[in-house]
């Protein structure tokens, strides 16, 4: 018989195989996984933790975990990222048309030829649809906007590391205005994150950092993107020897929402945006990396932080 701990997202010779074991169940498919009623507690009140800080004036959205394909390749993301996009497809015809396709599995055939894409992608960030919500609204008034949204995401990562999931929940708030509006947004939250950090006692640091652009045009998209400091990250190692993972990001996008959707300020500019983004299943994994799977047993300044 299988012992239960083998059946769990682990990594040869992983020295956070017990924390996997506690945390998640598999699916079948590396980096999709059931969570434990211990690990959705811990999140639910990071989550409760994160919303302290929020801004007063923050409009508060849940979005679904699909969006608007056309809206997703007007955003520019089949540019920098296509090999991590998911498309919905689905079977689509008459009756007869969608049954013979579905009977094909019967017959040991591959039925899956037969699907299309749909107007919808899997959400891989999740601040994407709310820039053409604001763009529906007209210009922005003053001071600009401020939103606190959360998403289930998906990239196609297929990893067996506990900091690398294929779909996982993803909480930003999103500042859109004058770039003056953006980088002084960015800066403040870039020393309140260590603040919060620190708070939870979990180790880090911030740096710049890229994102993940895809080939040889990527790369020097990588580049650009680290020259200006468009992106930093908040970086927790998840034991005394690991590289350090990524678990809050620092974006400024610049002009390029609010050209593309044409949200303009209350003076008639292109607007700037930009965010902060928390991993949240990477900080959960995180806190229990750091302080182990028996809550009881977390500092008590912790404990006290997240109201356990």
């Amino acid at each position: 018989m299988t012992s239960i701990a083998a059946q769990e997202p682990t990594v040869a010779n992983d020295p956070l195989e017990h924390i996997g074991a506690g945390l998640f169940r598999t699916l079948g498919v590396d980096g999709v996984y059931a969570r434990t009623a211990l690990y959705e507690r811990v999140l639910n009140r990071l989550s409760a933790f994160i919303s302290r800080e929020r801004d007063s004036r923050a409009e508060v959205l849940s979005f679904p975990p699909v969006m608007s394909r056309h809206q997703l390749e007007k955003s520019g993301y089949l540019k920098s990222f296509p090999n991590l996009l998911g498309c919905v497809c689905a079977l689509h015809g008459s009756e007869a048309s969608i049954r013979a396709a579905a009977s094909r599995y019967e017959t040991g055939e591959d039925w899956t030829q037969a699907l299309a894409a749909s107007d919808l992608v899997l959400s891989p960030a999740a601040c994407y649809p709310v820039y053409p919500l604001v763009a529906s609204r007209g210009r922005l008034p003053s001071g600009g906007l401020i939103f606190d949204i959360t998403a289930d995401c998906f990239r196609r990562e297929p990893s067996k590391s506990l900091d690398r999931l294929q779909t996982f929940r993803m909480r930003e708030y999103v500042r859109i205005g004058s770039a003056e509006e953006i980088t002084d947004f960015r800066q403040k939250w870039m020393e309140r994150a260590q603040r919060l950090a620190s708070e939870l006692g979990l180790p880090h640091k911030l740096d710049v950092a890229s994102d993940p652009f895809f080939g040889r045009v990527g790369q020097v998209m990588a580049v650009a993107q680290l020259q200006q400091s468009l992106k930093f990250e908040l970086l927790i190692p998840y034991h005394a020897t690991a590289t350090p993972t990524a678990c809050m990001s620092f974006n400024y996008h610049r002009d390029h929402f609010g050209q593309t959707w044409g949200i303009s300020t209350e003076e008639g500019e292109p607007a700037h945006t930009g965010c902060v983004a928390f991993g949240m299943d990477r900080l959960t994994v995180a806190l229990f990396c750091v302080h182990g799977l028996d809550l009881n047993k977390w500092p008590t300044s912790v404990q006290r932080a997240l109201e356990l």
